[in-house]
């Protein structure tokens, strides 16, 4: 009676080679060159197959525990670890820990399955691929550098909610500039921008979403230049400013907000980062974690970058600018604050002159006329008028307002009201005379 054998489809291709072989329709070394094995390898082969036929070619490791198996006490300690401190974790991240602070020997498709096994993570069912169009990535370091900004709750209810800008270099992937802000703003990203200026150098392009801190969306009475406040440094700076039609168009800062999202909130709770300050104190050091693990090499060597020059003055750049007036007077009006020039030349002299007022990020006020500061003083404020908000900080604004009106610790209402009169108390002042 014939013996049924299980082959595998390597172990049958084999086979028939060694049938060609035995009708001497190929030489052992053309058998080698068709299976991509030595000679040597073959001759064993065709030994086996002689001595035992068929069932020779089938490995004699089958059914047997691989060599490359996990030790069971390896395993444990995974799943240890895993249920008490990364229950949370993806299993990239999860194997990144286990390997780095515990010195596990353990691969990412171990830990996947591991996790499975445990209920810890349920894998993801594979969804449609949205096709777009794909755009190569820039040559040179410091080409094009994306920007964009996230609101996210990053320090999981241990801080209020804010937003993370980030920068990264589009032909490397790198991470060029990380920074925690209370909302995007122009002053947020002329932060930003300073730090990156500083480290790295003027880049040729910032790629940035259609945000209006970037660019003019609706034109208002009266607005001749056409660019935004951060548009017109940028412009100082020569550096370009380019708005994607699609956040698919910048996918590469959206993607890797995403990995943010996921990994730094998780490294910032095992270091007990509570706070902004400390965030962004940890923040340089994750960036250089993160370029090691997932930066890659542009395809040139240059460096795109120019260096700041004695001309780039960086705090009277980044300051608001608006042009105004002055009156016959030499009064202007700005922010609902009516400022009075003080000047010991003839007041005629300046009558309807134009004047930059630029604001800083503590809100300092400075004149410029023909580059030269003014004295002023404020001659009278405004009541304040209702507030422009856009639509993604109006949870911000009234989340600000609700705290508007919080007495101060001091407050009179805080202390309390005086104990109110007992009936016993009561009694016994009836008792007396009403004039003692």
């Amino acid at each position: 009676m014939d013996k049924l054998l299980t082959m595998s489809r390597k172990e049958i291709s084999r086979l028939e080679v060694m049938r060609l072989i035995q009708g001497k329709l190929k030489t052992q070394k053309e058998a080698g060159e068709i299976l991509g094995l030595s000679e040597r390898q073959i001759k064993r082969l065709w030994k086996r197959y002689r001595e035992e036929g068929a069932e020779g070619i089938i490995s004699k490791r089958r059914g047997s525990p691989s060599n490359n198996r996990m030790p069971a006490g390896t395993k444990q300690e995974a799943v240890n670890w895993l249920h008490s401190r990364y229950a949370d974790f993806g299993p990239t991240l999860a194997c990144e820990k286990l390997v780095e602070d515990h010195g596990l020997k353990i691969s990412v498709g171990s830990v996947r399955k591991i996790m499975i096994e445990e209920g810890i993570w349920k894998p993801k069912k594979s969804r449609k691929a949205t096709v777009h169009q794909m755009r190569e990535r820039r040559a040179c370091f410091g080409e094009l550098v994306q920007i964009d900004g996230s609101p996210h709750d990053w320090f999981e209810g241990r801080a209020a909610i804010c937003s993370l800008l980030v920068f990264i270099d589009d032909a490397t992937g790198r991470i060029g500039q990380l920074l925690f802000i209370e909302k995007e703003s122009y002053f947020g990203y002329c932060q930003a921008v300073e730090g990156y200026l500083r480290q790295h150098g003027k880049p040729v392009a910032f790629y940035s979403d259609k945000h209006g801190i970037f660019r003019v969306n609706q034109v208002s009475a009266g607005q001749k230049s056409g660019l935004t406040q951060f548009g017109r440094a940028m412009q100082e700076l020569d550096i370009q400013i380019i708005c994607a039609n699609t956040p698919q168009a910048k996918g590469r800062v959206e993607r890797v907000i995403l990995t943010l999202q996921d990994r730094l909130p998780k490294e910032m709770r095992l270091r007990g980062i509570s706070t902004w300050e400390a965030g962004n104190a940890y923040l340089p050091e994750f960036v250089v974690d993160f370029n090691r693990r997932f930066a890659v090499k542009p395809r040139s060597t240059h460096d795109a970058h120019r260096p700041l020059t004695t001309a780039d003055n960086l705090i009277q750049i980044f300051t608001w600018q608006e042009t105004r007036k002055l009156t016959k007077n030499l009064t202007l009006q700005f922010r609902n604050t009516v400022y009075q020039i003080q000047t010991k030349r003839p007041t005629y002299a300046m009558q309807h002159a134009s004047v930059t007022v630029c604001l800083d990020a503590e809100n300092n006020v400075k004149i410029l006329y023909k580059g030269k500061s003014l004295d002023y003083s404020i001659f009278h404020q405004q009541a304040k008028q209702a507030e422009v908000v856009e639509s993604k900080h109006i949870d911000l604004a009234l989340r600000n307002q609700s705290h508007a009106h919080i007495p101060a610790p001091d407050h009179p209402w805080r202390k309390g009201f005086a104990t109110p009169l007992s009936k016993k108390s009561i009694e016994v002042s009836l008792d007396r005379d009403i004039s003692t």
